[in-house]
């Protein structure tokens, strides 16, 4: 009987243990999903990565320019499923002659699920308007 007990209560004794000793369960937390983008005009181009949240889209990557007196901008537009626009954002900094990285929310996409689809251009880098889109693309949310 003696031998039962104590080997029962070892058993008792191991299992607690081990769980007292297993990591905690955790969330799994999802990450957003993010599509490529590449914008290429003659030399210069735009290029990087479009990452889709709930209701905004960020786009970050890198524009080139070739030529010092031929500046380049990006310019990001944020669509609904129907390709209206909810939102638009402009480079912070324009290149001439050389490359930049880029890092651009359009936060306007405050539509239920968000954009669907972004709108990628590749500009002139004008400072005042008119702004001339040298190329645009444009990308569905996966």
């Amino acid at each position: 009987m003696r031998i039962q007990l104590a080997a029962a209560l070892s058993a008792v004794t191991l299992t607690t243990g081990m769980l007292l000793g297993a990591p905690a369960a955790t969330a799994q937390t999802s990450a957003y999903p993010t599509s490529a983008f590449d914008v290429t005009f003659g030399n210069t181009y735009t290029r990087g990565t479009i990452t889709w949240y709930n209701r905004s889209v960020t786009v970050t990557g890198e524009h080139k320019s070739v030529d010092s007196a031929s500046c380049r901008g990006t310019t990001a537009f944020a669509l609904d499923s129907a390709s209206n626009e909810l939102g638009m954002q402009y480079s912070l900094y324009n290149v001439c002659g050389k490359s930049d990285t880029i890092s651009m929310p359009v936060v306007d996409a405050n539509v239920p699920g968000g954009a669907a689809f972004v709108r990628i251009c590749l500009d002139d880098g004008a400072t005042s308007a008119p702004v001339t889109y040298l190329l645009c693309k444009r990308y569905g949310r996966p």
